[in-house]
Parts: C-alpha cells; structure tokens; sequence
C-alpha cells in the first residue's frame, strides 16, 4: 500500500493517481456532453458521478465583496475597511499585459476550448506519468473561476472554505458541469475579468486593482509587462511567491510567465529578455483596514459609524443582515465629520491631557437642530497597547462605550430647572437652601408611591458659607446642592423623568434612570454623546434631535452603484421655546460669573455648566452657543483614580473640577470648531436679580466664583460605587450611597 510522505502529503503515486482519476472523469464528462446516453451509461458503471445530469447548472455567484470607504463631510477619506480588499474593475480597466499575462501561464488555450481544455487534460496527464507527480494541472481559467466563487461565498466561515476546496471527486465534478454553464451564459471576455476581480493576490489583496494597488501602488490599467507578469505569477501560490517577503522566489516565478508569454506570442522574446532584467519595481503600499487606520485621530468616530450601520434596522432587519451587508462592502460612507471641528477637539485635548496620563478625556460636539455628530475624540487612542483603549467612551455601552457612562454631577442640575419651569415654576422660584439637609421627603414618583428618605440621608452644599434662601439664577450659577433637592421635592420626580425621557438621557447602560432625588445631583452613569444632545436642545430652543452620524450611503455591487437609505434625524420638542430660552439665560450666568467662568468663550454668545462627582472621580463641562454643542468629560475609565494631588496634562492641579480642567478642554475645541463661522444671538429673558435689601447672611462671601478658583475650592462630592452609581453601605433607598463631607451622591461644580 503506498505510504504518505512524512509531511501528510500523498505520495507522488498516490497524486499521479488522484490526477489520473480527474482526468478520466472529466473525459467521461466530455462523453456525457457529446453521448449522453453513453457517457451516463459509462459513469453509471463506475458508480463515480452517477446522475451528472442532475447535478445543478446554476451558479450561483455572490456579489464579490469589496472595500468600504469612510468619508467626512467634505469628503475626505477618514479610513477605509473590508473583509476583502477589493475594487472590482471592468476588462477595459485592466492593463492589455495583465490580461495575457494570467491567460499565459494560467490557461494558455483558453480562448481556444470550451469549459474543459481536453488537450490541457491530454498534456498534463503524460506529464505527470513521465514525472512521477503531478507537476501540472488541467484545470482551466473557467474552472478556477468557479471554484473561486464557492470560496467567496464561503466568506470566513473556516468550515466552508473548507467544502469549497476539498479536492473530491464529487467537488471536481461539480466545478466541470458549472463551468460547462459558466462558458454558455459569461462568454471569455467576462470569465477573464470576472476571474481577475474575485481571484487572491496575497498580502490582504483581492482582485487584480488591489493588488496593483498593493505591490506598485498604481491602478491595474497602468501595469506594464514585468508588473503583470509578477502578479500573474503569485496566483499559483499567494505565500511562496510573496514578492515582500521572497522577492528571489518572486523574480524566479516571474521570469517563468515573462518566458511563457513569449513562447505563446503575447510578447517577443527580446521583451521578455528585457522584461526579466528588470528590477521587481516593488513600491508597497501597506494593507490599511479598518478603523483603528482611521486619519484626523477618528477611530472613535469610525467605529461609531459601524456600530450604527449594524444596529439600525433600516439596512437590515436582524443584525445578521447588516452584519452581511456591511461584510460585503463596497459601500462609500459620506459622514457628518467636521474636518475643522475634528482637528479642534483632537487638539484641545492634545493640549490640556496626556496619553500617558493616570486619568483620560473624552468630548463630543453635536450640532442644534440637526442632531450631526461633528467631532469625536479621546486621549486615549484606539488600539491594543499601553494607554491605549478600543473602549469609546463617548457613547453608551450598547455602542462600544463604557459599561455605564460615567456619573455627571452638577450637569445634570438643568434638565431638573428645565422640568420645574414646565411646571410653572417662575423664574425667579426660591427655595430656603441651608448648607445642609437630608433629602426631603415624601417625594412624588411617576408610579405614585412616594419615594421617603428611610435612611436618613443628608445632602450638604459645597462649603458652610453657602446659605440660602437662593433664587434659581444664583443656585444655577453657584450649583447649590440643597436648592435643586428642595426643587425635585417641590415638582416630584416624574416632571424630571419626564424631561430626560423627553432629552433622551439614559444611563450609559441603556437603562433608564431610577426615580431617585440623589439622580438630580448627577449619580448616575451618561455619555459625553448623551449630554451634548441633551444641551443641543437647549441651544435650538427646545428642539431635541437625535443624533446622527451617516449623511448618505452608495453601495457598489460589481460595477454597478445604488444609493441606500440612511437613519434620519428625529427631531421633536422636548420643552416649550420660553423655558429653554431660561435655561439659556441661567447657563449663560454660569459662564459669565459662576464655577464656570474660566470656561467661557469671550467672542459669542454661549452658555454651559460645570460638573464634579465625589471623591473627585470625575469632573464635566457641557456647554453650547447657539450653533454647536460640546460636552467634555475627563476621569478614569476604572473609576479609580480620585483626582486630587494629580499631575493633568503637565500641570500640577491640588483639586480638579469641572471648571478647571473640562472648562479650558471645551473653550479651546469651541473656538477652532467655531472659527469663521456664524455667530448668532440666544434669545435671553429677563430674570431679576435677588433683592440686594434681603435679609440674608451679609457676611456670605457673593464673590465667591471669582476668587481665581471660580468658587470650586471646597469638596465636592457624589459618586456611586465607582462609576456605575449603584449602592454600597448605607445607601438609601435606590443605592446611592453618600460618601464622607462631599455634597452627596452627583456633586456639584
């Protein structure tokens, strides 16, 4: 019995014998066409391919996949991605050389037989008798092509790949009867180019445009006759004719075509001669997949991008049949990137923290009354090392960011005024606002049970010397603590959840808020993406907008283009134009003289709120002028890192809040996001100040928020357990803890 060579191969008998198989099948399949009666009759008594006739006769041939590309606004490429680098080209646009080149060393008689080249059998089966191995194949261009076809249909499915190039009988068999319907219905003109786009060039390149693109970094139009020949050449075997890695392997196998060309008459013998002396030419072009490749430092944005193709039902019923959309590729991607609003947020935050930093940042830019997504970025860039993260922590877990968002603080404090003036609450409401207080109780729910301070909890505001009563204006401004839980005891809980329902503010989980007072302080996890479309609605008066990231979408499928449908905006009024024209008037306070001053912007109209979370874990600005809104968070990702005593971006920060590190983050990507463009006007209402005559405490310090540390130099409390803002020892009811002499779970500046 002949043995196996030691490499599990087949011995070189075992091979001559398999080869001697085929080729008396294809033979008899040759009968079969021209005697049907006989050739069934023949193959029946062999009991190899009985039923040839009742074999399929349809290939079906899957769009060939092909490289999807990424583009801003203007049109930029930001990254290009594929399962399959691919640009199927028409025969026209490939280079005359190439094409006989691939015909000449591949299938010199092609033009000559049919679907199954009898001679090419004839020739190859005394070859291989003489040698003693199988040294040469039979199969034609027409069969590769269909087998080629199988393994693209195949995909990445390894089990798959594997039925598509089993060498069986059966297998073989099958290819014969397809190519036989291959040749009827395709012509030579369209197998040759068919087979040029779907065949594998190696070093990630699929089809002959991307391999020209790959190796010369030229289109396969402009190959001369050297180039061609070594492409031609690699097809036998991708790996040991890889020109990159062997190029004395590659110049050999490149001669050899150069050599058979000429013996077929595509060329002289002194071009082949000249050809082979010439240098291999190589200029590489690295293979660049994906989005960790992506320019303008938007990898974020681009993954992004992907996560909302494949989650958004209007390319696809299940996610199964985005998936394959977007695995076969071909499609041309036109985003809402802001090329100059982009560069600015990288910058900005470039500027003011560090790669290498124990804490990150993180900021996302939303136009008003559109809901484009125009900027992304982080200082922790996409990737697998050191400082590096594929976590986006700009946007909710569901869409490739943090588990939970992270907690807000004193940002959240709007959306409760926002509620309480839909309520009717006037402007100008006050509350008594002691330095510190336990929550009040009972307070009114959407389910109708009242939430009762059971634990007894206390919530303090940032220092003693913050005693009210306090109008709004001057909570808002100085981001009174015991105010704001004084207004959630005043309207109930529901005017709130009803408002960020409205705003559509959902933890960073996906989940809804819980019906919490300690929520109004900003406990609870939420996206840089979510806040930024929230405050956007107080920048278009009131109008929220859901955010998008995809303009328009063209598929190419061969060399065919259609236009898909992309997810729209929904734009809906989340609050009357009065109360976010009050919002305005009260942010725009907090930037003018409040914990926010640092942060704001001196050439137009704009307004924003500062955010700080206990222990210091995180610290927020979120702010908007009429025509973008941005929101800025910096923390650590784990939620570990108390930021106190801390080294940002070089700079050497005793207590971090929101005013002093977000602030100047955000002022900076605002003013070159902002450059050249409109500056419009908020529509500001008239809020009365507090009467100076009041009977308050006159020795309240008023100018805090100028003191040079715009007011933020106390503790400033509320975190939940670490990021996810749920529960620990001596929380109160809905697991909020409130920790040590901070302001309760959320903070405040």
């Amino acid at each position: 019995m002949p043995k196996k060579r030691s490499g599990g191969g087949l011995s070189p008998t075992q091979q001559a014998a398999k080869f001697l198989g085929v080729s008396v099948l294809a033979g008899a399949v040759l009968a079969g066409i021209a005697l049907p009666a006989v050739g069934a009759l023949g193959l029946a008594a062999k009991g190899s391919v009985e039923g040839f006739d009742a074999l399929p006769a349809n290939l079906k041939t899957p769009p060939l996949s092909q490289r999807t590309t990424i583009l801003d606004a203007e049109g930029g490429t930001i990254a290009t991605v594929y399962s399959r680098d691919r640009t199927v080209v028409d025969l026209k646009d490939i280079s005359p050389y190439m094409q006989k080149a691939i015909v000449a060393i591949e299938d010199s008689r092609f033009y000559e037989h049919g679907a199954i080249d009898l001679k090419g059998v004839l020739r190859a089966l005394n070859k291989n008798a003489r040698s003693g191995e199988v040294s040469e194949g039979a199969s034609t261009l027409t069969q590769q092509y269909v087998k080629n076809v199988f393994v693209e249909e195949a995909g990445d499915d390894p089990t798959k790949v594997a039925q598509a190039t089993q060498q069986t009988i059966g297998r073989k068999i099958q290819e014969l009867k397809l190519a036989i319907q291959v040749e009827e219905e395709l012509g030579k003109k369209k197998i040759l180019e068919n087979y040029l786009n779907i065949t594998f060039f190696g070093q990630q390149a699929y089809g002959v445009e991307a391999a020209s693109q790959r190796y010369f970094s030229k289109h396969a139009k402009d190959l001369n006759v050297q180039e061609a020949a070594l492409l031609a050449g690699i097809v036998q075997s991708p790996s040991r004719y890889d020109p990159v890695n062997d190029e004395a392997e590659a110049t050999k196998r490149r001669n050899v075509v150069l050599n058979r060309m000429a013996q077929v008459g595509d060329i002289s013998t002194a071009e082949a001669e000249k050809a082979k002396k010439a240098p291999l030419g190589l200029k590489v072009s690295k293979p660049k997949n994906g989005c960790i490749t992506a320019v303008k430092n938007a990898s974020f944005f681009c993954d992004y991008v992907r996560e909302v193709f494949l989650s958004d039902k209007v390319f696809g019923k299940t996610r199964k049949d985005r998936a394959k959309v977007w695995n076969q590729g071909g499609l041309t991607i036109r985003t809402t990137l802001d090329p100059q609003a982009q560069a600015s947020v990288q910058q900005s935050l470039k500027d003011h923290v560090n790669q290498s930093d124990s804490v990150a940042a993180a900021s996302t830019l939303v136009e008003p009354g559109t809901g484009k997504v125009l900027a992304m970025g982080q200082t922790k860039p996409y990737g697998y090392g050191k400082n590096e993260t594929e976590i986006n922590y700009s946007v909710d877990h569901g869409m490739g960011g943090s588990n939970y968002g992270f907690p807000t603080g004193s940002t959240f404090k709007p959306f409760v005024a926002a509620a309480a003036l839909e309520e009717g609450r006037p402007a100008t409401q006050e509350y008594s606002s002691p330095y510190e207080m336990p929550y009040p109780e009972p307070v009114q729910t959407c389910s109708g049970k009242p939430w009762m301070n059971t634990a007894g909890e206390k919530v303090p505001n940032e220092s003693e010397s913050e005693v009210g009563p306090y109008r709004l204006k001057e909570a808002m401004a100085l981001s009174v603590n015991t105010y704001f839980v004084q207004m959630v005891a005043d309207i109930g809980l529901c005017p709130v959840m009803k408002m960020t329902d409205a705003l559509h503010v959902v933890q960073g989980s996906g989940d809804k808020l819980p019906e919490v007072p300690a929520v109004s302080l900003g406990s609870k996890g939420v996206a840089p993406l979510t806040m930024a479309s929230a405050y956007a609605a107080f920048a278009s008066r009131g109008m929220y907008c859901t955010p998008i990231v995809i303009e328009s979408i063209t598929q190419k499928i061969g060399n065919k283009q259609k236009s898909l449908d992309v997810p729209k905006s929904t734009c809906s009024r989340a609050m009357s134009e009065k109360t976010a024209d009050t919002v305005n008037t009260l942010l725009q306070g907090v930037v003018d003289s409040g914990t926010g001053k640092a942060a704001g912007l001196t050439d137009r109209a704009n307004a924003g709120k500062t955010g700080t979370t206990d222990e210091r874990k995180n610290a927020w600005f979120v702010g908007y002028t009429p025509n973008l809104s941005g929101a800025v968070w910096v923390g650590s990702a784990s939620q570990q890192v108390q930021m106190k005593d801390i080294t940002i971006g070089g700079q050497y920060h005793e207590l971090v809040f929101g005013g002093a590190v977000p602030g100047p983050i955000w002022k900076d990507a605002m003013t070159g996001a902002l450059a050249g463009k409109d500056s419009p006007s908020f529509n500001l209402v008239n809020i009365p100040d507090e009467d100076k005559d009041k009977d308050k405490d006159k020795d309240r310090d008023k100018e805090k928020p100028d003191d040079g540390n715009n007011g933020d130099d106390g503790f400033i409390g509320g975190l939940t357990d670490g990021g996810t803002g749920d529960g620990g020892p001596g929380g109160f009811p809905g697991g909020n803890l409130i920790q040590g002499p901070g302001n309760g779970p959320g903070g405040r500046r």
